[in-house]
């Protein structure tokens, strides 16, 4: 059955943070894993853009509601595609199939009798757009969710029978005990509605941003709450009340990844819905905690908000990945710091990981000029036997949504190919004759790598790819390797940049800075780079790449034509670039694009239209010195 699994549909009165960029993290993890195990998994996220907040923000901008929503919109889904989240779906509340669907369920639930007319009375959090009982309220007047002040409210409303569901919402926990994860939260959400649970109020009145109600109420004066219409996104997409292909089926295997925060209105609310709709319920609610920032809750108001885009460009986005998976246990509160953050990368990735993948490589080129071969690995049966064990217990940990366990026990078979290479003394094993001992010890680590880098992809997909590229396996060997625990005998290993430099803490002045200009050199460093004058005498463009060019340069009798590989496509043709007398940085480490070698580095401009210019010159002697 195909998996369907949902991040929250992210309010847009704000640009994302890093707790929106953990809850998607997590989901692509999610899929990633599915896909991985070779089953089919949608992703939906999107963004919720309707109520009085939005109203009152894009006021403050001198702009109209959609456009504010359209430009917060746009942050959040290039983000994500920045940071490549495996969606299938992005919904916008605002889209107009979302509309049509949302209509339609009121629609449903009024026929069901579950919507009916009435007046409300009590506290009104403008901030959570949400009524509250003075019993659920904190010293009678803070809401209990966001912990700012309320006002009292009257005003006639549209209800939904949420009391009809009391009864049948505590039967769906109990005969499905795992729905709510981890099981406290299921408590928590329990006991709330043990308390008594009173009808919900579903429309607003006073302001206009939102969804009016169907047209067989003839009533202006309402639009519709936005809980019931950013909880319907999740099926809206899938054809539910619109014109778009039906894929209602795929609700019937639904996971919803939420934060601590929304539990309430994703375990009471949105059941309750499906119920009277008569749909699937979900058939799991992930519930995450929450981030502080140095131990401080985030805050704009004290300017501690984490932008996650900072932070993948100062540090990886595969770094970042990483630690907010590993740092933390699922459903706890975590605590993010720089030095936290690059303590855990170079401890893990670049001490552990890093270090293991350059021994190796270091190894197999010098001892077998990188190709190992081998059957017998007798004297590795217990290291062996143990890496089986970890690996048939990492599966448990993501079913039940412990990634930090799942990551934390992977670890062990990368310390265990460690330690047999501190064990067995590979160079004083070359010395004695026994070769063949030693390409046994390093076949048998090529395969803990193979392994480790399959089981990676969910959490580090690019490291994964790039550990693959260099073992020369693919998703394919998944089950001779983890499935059946198989091992290959033989390896041609290639040879792969550093996964992970040592990093240094950045202050988050710096972070912010980084577009404005780089960390200050002094002269010495500067006379380091090698800049000459040098002539396009060829260029021509890269099968299956439309985005690179591959140049021969003429820098002069002293140095010669050396070939670079330049990502200008897109700005240069070949025929613009024949004869054109460009600056290029010449002593840089030769290194390959799409398997073309490259031993240099053309100087360019980039423009505040993001169009690419070449550094060129006029009527200076090929093979000068630039500086």
């Amino acid at each position: 059955m195909i998996k369907y699994v949902t991040t929250p549909i992210y309010y847009v009165n704000d640009v994302p943070h890093i707790g929106h960029a953990y809850t998607t993290i997590l989901c692509d993890m999610f899929k990633r894993y599915q896909v991985l195990k070779g089953k089919e998994c949608l992703l939906l996220t999107g963004t919720d853009e309707h109520g009085q907040k939005i109203e009152s923000s894009a006021k403050s901008k001198n702009k109209t509601p959609q456009e504010y929503a359209d430009e917060v919109s746009f942050k959040f889904r290039n983000l994500w595609n920045k940071f490549d989240i495996a969606y299938d779906y992005f919904v916008r509340t605002t889209d107009e199939v979302h509309d049509m669907g949302v209509k339609r369920a009121f629609e449903e639930m009024y026929k069901n009798g579950d919507i009916y007319k009435g007046h409300y009375e009590g506290n009104y959090c403008v901030s959570c757009e949400t009524f509250f009982t003075k019993r659920q309220l904190v010293d009678g007047i803070f809401c209990p969710d966001c912990g700012k002040e309320t006002s009292p409210l009257k005003e006639e409303s549209y209800f939904f029978r949420l009391s009809k569901y009391e009864k049948k919402l505590l039967d769906w926990y109990k005969k499905n005990p795992d729905v709510i994860m981890p099981l406290h939260k299921k408590n928590e959400v329990i006991k709330f509605i043990e308390g008594g649970l009173s009808d919900l109020s579903i429309t607003r009145s006073g302001f206009k941003w939102g969804i009016g109600l169907p047209s067989f109420i003839d009533d202006s004066r309402y639009i519709l709450y936005v809980w019931l219409d950013a909880l319907l996104s999740y099926i809206t997409p899938l054809g539910y009340g619109n014109n778009m292909p039906n894929k209602m089926y795929l609700f019937n295997n639904a996971t919803h990844f939420v934060g601590k925060d929304i539990l309430r209105f994703h375990a009471v609310y949105w059941p309750a819905f499906l119920m009277s709709l008569n749909l699937p319920l979900p058939k799991q609610i992930y519930t995450h905690g929450w981030w502080t920032i140095d131990g401080v809750k985030m805050s704009k108001s004290i300017g501690n908000v984490i932008n996650p885009d900072d932070i993948a460009s100062a540090y990886g986005l595969e770094v970042m990945r990483y630690f907010l998976i590993r740092e933390v246990p699922f459903g706890q509160d975590g605590d993010f710091s720089h030095k936290a953050l690059v303590d855990r990368a170079n401890s893990d990735l670049s001490d552990k990981l890093g270090n293991l993948v350059n021994r190796l490589l270091g190894m197999c080129e010098k001892y077998f000029d990188l190709n190992i071969e081998s059957d017998n690995f007798d004297y590795l049966k217990s290291e062996i036997d143990e890496v089986s064990k970890i690996i048939k217990s990492l599966e448990s940990y993501m079913t039940n949504m412990a990634p930090h366990k799942y990551l934390e026990e992977l670890w062990k078979i990368f310390d265990i190919a460690n330690a047999s290479i501190t064990k067995y003394e590979p160079w004083e094993m070359m010395k004695s004759g026994k070769e063949s001992e030693v390409q046994s010890l390093l076949v048998f680590i090529s395969n803990i790598l193979s392994k480790g880098a399959l089981l990676f992809y969910p959490i580090l997909p690019h490291t994964a790819r790039e550990m693959m590229k260099c073992l020369k396996v693919d998703f394919s060997y998944y089950k001779k390797l983890i499935e059946d625990d198989g091992l290959l005998n033989k390896f041609s290993l290639t040879k792969i940049p550093p996964l992970f430099p040592k990093l240094e803490v950045k202050t988050s002045s710096v972070i912010e800075k980084k577009s404005d200009i780089k960390e200050e050199i002094d002269i010495s460093q500067f006379n380091k780079i090698d800049i000459r004058v040098g002539r396009v005498i060829e260029a021509d463009n890269i099968k299956d790449s439309n985005k690179l060019l591959v140049l021969r340069i003429d820098f002069g009798a002293n140095i010669g034509i050396r070939q670079i590989v330049s990502g200008i496509a897109k700005h240069y043709s070949p025929d613009e670039l024949k004869d054109m007398l460009v600056c290029a940085i010449i002593n840089l480490k030769p290194v390959k694009f799409v398997g073309i070698l490259s031993e240099g580095m053309i100087l360019s401009s980039e423009e505040s239209n993001g169009v690419l210019r070449l550094i060129s010159v006029d009527d200076i002697e090929v093979g000068s010195v630039i500086g």
